[in-house]
């Protein structure tokens, strides 16, 4: 398919999705670009949910990057625990806390090469905390993002940072942030990883996979 039929198709998803989920924020609670920075590394293999509950006390108790960098390791382990994997998440924090400490002046920068020399931060992360706390757009590829994509038929690549600059070929760069929430929003309420629920999907129509199911069920 050439690229601009691929941009057609992706505007007609985007109009749909946009109506279906008008508020396409993340769900994530934070006040700076370091507390989302902080939730985004907590939310790796854990709810949103969770982890508002776990930062609800976090934030409180520690508001600044030398206050993560200082902090005893097993003291913010037992913090974050719930959230799951919380050994390298601790060590995680307090490593790139550290560095915002060292080389940032302890503020979270708003450039993706920067964001990116953090240590432990990868695409996905850096370019949450650009779209969501600085304004900066930016395509976030999750699994959501991932599985999605490929079941729409939007890119043939399976490596997150491919499937990134795919996505920015042929979604208007104005609509990365807003088109990356909507299919995780689509892929947790509708396209469910184990029990896609396509009779209910608004975009079955412009899907592959959605197409096939319907030669097959209808």
């Amino acid at each position: 398919m050439q690229k601009k039929n691929y941009q057609k198709r992706v505007i007609e998803i985007i109009d749909i999705l946009e109506k279906e989920y008008s508020d396409a924020r993340t769900a994530l609670t934070f006040r700076s670009p370091l507390e989302l920075l902080v939730s985004t590394v907590l939310s790796a293999q854990c709810t949103d949910e969770r982890v508002n509950k776990v930062t609800r006390d976090l934030f409180r108790k520690y508001r600044s990057a030398k206050d993560y960098a200082q902090v005893d390791l097993a003291e913010l382990e037992e913090y974050i625990r719930p959230t799951g994997f919380f050994r390298n998440k601790a060590k995680s924090i307090k490593s790139f806390s550290a560095t915002l400490v060292e080389r940032f002046n302890g503020e979270v920068p708003a450039s993706l090469g920067d964001l990116l020399s953090l240590p432990g931060i990868g695409r996905k992360t850096a370019n949450v905390v650009l779209s969501e706390a600085f304004g900066i757009p930016g395509v976030v590829v999750d699994t959501h993002v991932l599985r999605l994509t490929k079941l729409i038929g939007l890119s043939k690549n399976t490596d997150p940072t491919k499937v990134e600059f795919d996505l920015m070929e042929i979604v208007p760069k104005e609509k990365w942030r807003l088109f990356s929430n909507h299919l995780i929003l689509h892929g947790r309420a509708i396209c469910i990883a184990r029990r896609p629920r396509h009779q209910d999907c608004k975009i079955v129509d412009l899907c592959e996979e959605g197409i096939r199911w319907k030669k097959e069920n209808l």
